[in-house]
């Protein structure tokens, strides 16, 4: 067997370690740690803001971040990243020392201070392929509390998209702040609240790798 990436693309994981011969998924507690602490951490970051966007944005104007799409580092120290901003992260990984420091507790507070900071990739700097050959469904776990149970691997200070209705019955879309009303016309996105994430967690993406 090969790769695999499952929801979030960037990690990647041997397809013998979460797949029987049959194709069906392993029990969770028969996945190795390390793939299985990646399994349940996609599960808690799934459809969370891209860092980069959260920076840029913040709080107030969070229905204006994109939805992450890709994932780097190691979980509960991952960077989470939407296509447009994930070369500045390879940037900083390959070229502003990033790389020096994978795997330790400073990885993404320092990515976090670069980009904050006002780093940014170059124009027209290339980003990575990505393994697209990913199952599109999750496997049916048990509850990660059942095998976590007070551990920081379930808990997250990110924020998450709120889909909230204002009294037109609008909905923004957490993606482009475009908004739909009740019966599905679109509305103008400032009479919208914040956003709607009504996204699937069937997607997961076990295909991690640090960038070269």
């Amino acid at each position: 067997m090969g790769k695999v990436s499952i929801g979030l693309r960037g990690w990647r994981f041997d397809e013998d370690e979460i797949f029987t011969d049959a194709g069906g998924w392993r029990p969770l507690e028969e996945i190795p740690k390390e793939p299985r602490h990646r399994l349940v951490r996609l599960q808690v970051v799934m459809n969370k803001p891209c860092d980069a966007c959260y920076l840029i944005h913040g709080e107030e104007n969070k229905r204006q971040c994109r939805v992450s799409s890709i994932v780097y580092g190691e979980p509960l120290d991952e960077v989470l990243l939407c296509d447009e901003h994930e070369a500045d992260f390879l940037f900083w990984f390959r070229e502003r020392g990033g790389a020096s420091i994978a795997g330790e507790e400073t990885f993404r507070d320092a990515f976090h201070e670069w980009f904050d900071d006002g780093g940014r990739a170059p124009d027209g700097y290339g980003g990575m392929e990505h393994v697209e050959e990913a199952p599109e469904d999750l496997p049916d776990l048990r509850d990660p509390e059942d095998l976590y149970e007070g551990e920081d691997l379930l808990a997250d200070e990110r924020p998450d998209f709120e889909a909230e209705s204002d009294d037109t019955g609008a909905v923004a879309d957490a993606d482009d702040g475009s908004a739909e009303d009740a019966d599905g016309d679109d509305v103008d996105a400032d009479t919208a609240t914040d956003a709607d994430d009504d996204l699937s967690v069937d997607d997961l993406d076990l295909d991690r790798e640090y960038p070269t």
